[in-house]
């Protein structure tokens, strides 16, 4: 996908004293992803494992706009329209498998999330060992918004957030700021950004105290209180119910106004996705591994881009045509067929994640 753009542009490497640097270079894309990106980190990885002259690897991001702004949704359109389905699993595939090699990489990656990090921006810094957000942090998982459901890890990172806040985020696309992001489980520190130019100098000069972590703390601020821990009460009432008609019934009942907002957004969201997007983040939650929730993420990221049109639908309405009224396939939860979620985690990709 984008052939004609270089990868070696698009994604600096480089190592000093000690310090792999990766810098994802599209800041007019915000650093969105496409698979020879992919590549070129999983390459950077490879070549720094065995270094001995590199003791951990930094990650961030081009431009003042944010990290990363997810997967290049826009290649994925043209290849899910074009039907050129091993395009899709190709991109998949190798994005998947990075997300786990960053989370089980033996050297420390620190990654900072700074400005707009969602999507397939909470893949690359979210499963790091070391997670930086800023003032100016946007962290979200926005997949039910484009008619699709949480991946790259990110049901994973959900299903472990505090009571039901993660429910609350998979189904809503809600961003979060750095005390959100903190609270969720999405990040590990808040530090400004007037002092990231200062942590890369420590990092790379090893000042005392010398571990990435301690030196992290020289830097890290407290942040204001979270959004979703003052909202905990009604997010824990609600997204707790059976289903999603449950759900939305509770969060009528309740007398908070960003409860009654919560309900109107999901009541305009795709059925299906916010369907399946519910069972998969309950799901993750008693998986046993990151592995083994990007394997069930996989099968249903599959079954959305070849069996269901609301994938395609949900990206021209937003990111192509931009006219913000998306088609639903259904267009209302009561027309879900009955089967419609056991389908989706049924469905078996070919070929398999691992």
């Amino acid at each position: 996908m984008n052939a004609q753009r270089s990868d070696d542009d698009e994604v600096l490497a480089r190592a000093w004293r000690g310090v792999g640097h990766l810098t994802l270079n599209r800041p007019r894309a915000i650093n969105a992803v496409d698979v020879g990106m992919i590549r070129r980190i999983a390459i950077a990885l490879d070549r720094w494992e065995h270094d001995s002259d590199v003791d951990l690897v930094l990650l961030d991001g081009a431009g003042d706009r944010g990290f990363c702004a997810g997967g290049d949704v826009r290649a994925l359109y043209e290849s899910v329209v074009a039907g050129r389905t091993d395009e899709v699993h190709t991109f998949f595939l190798e994005e998947y498998a990075l997300n786990h090699r960053i989370a089980t990489y033996p050297k420390p990656i620190v990654a900072i999330a700074d400005g707009v990090t969602m999507g397939g921006g909470i893949g690359l810094a979210g499963h790091a060992r070391i997670r930086i957000v800023t003032e100016r942090s946007q962290l979200a998982m926005p997949e039910t918004r484009i008619g699709f459901t949480p991946d790259v890890g990110g049901s994973w990172l959900l299903g472990r957030a505090p009571g039901r806040v993660g429910e609350y985020l998979g189904l809503t696309g809600a961003t979060m700021d750095a005390a959100d992001a903190l609270y969720a489980g999405f990040a590990d520190h808040l530090v400004p950004v007037a002092h990231l130019s200062a942590l890369e100098e420590a990092l790379q000069y090893r000042a005392d105290p010398s571990s990435p972590t301690e030196l992290v703390l020289l830097f890290d601020e407290s942040p204001e209180r979270s959004n979703l821990e003052t909202w905990r009460l009604w997010i824990d009432d609600a997204f707790s119910a059976d289903d999603l008609d449950g759900i939305l019934h509770r969060l009528r009942q309740r007398w908070e106004p960003e409860a009654h907002a919560t309900a109107d957004l999901l009541e305009a969201s795709a059925p299906t996705a916010v369907t399946v997007t519910l069972e998969a983040v309950r799901r993750a939650r008693a998986l046993p591994s990151l592995r083994a929730a990007l394997a069930q993420e996989y099968g249903l990221v599959m079954w959305f881009a070849t069996t269901q049109p609301d994938l395609a639908e949900g990206i021209r309405a937003q990111l192509v045509d931009k006219d913000r009224s998306p088609s639903w396939s259904p267009a209302h939860r009561a027309d879900l067929p009955p089967g419609r979620v056991a389908e989706a985690f049924a469905y078996e990709p070919s070929p398999a994640l691992w």
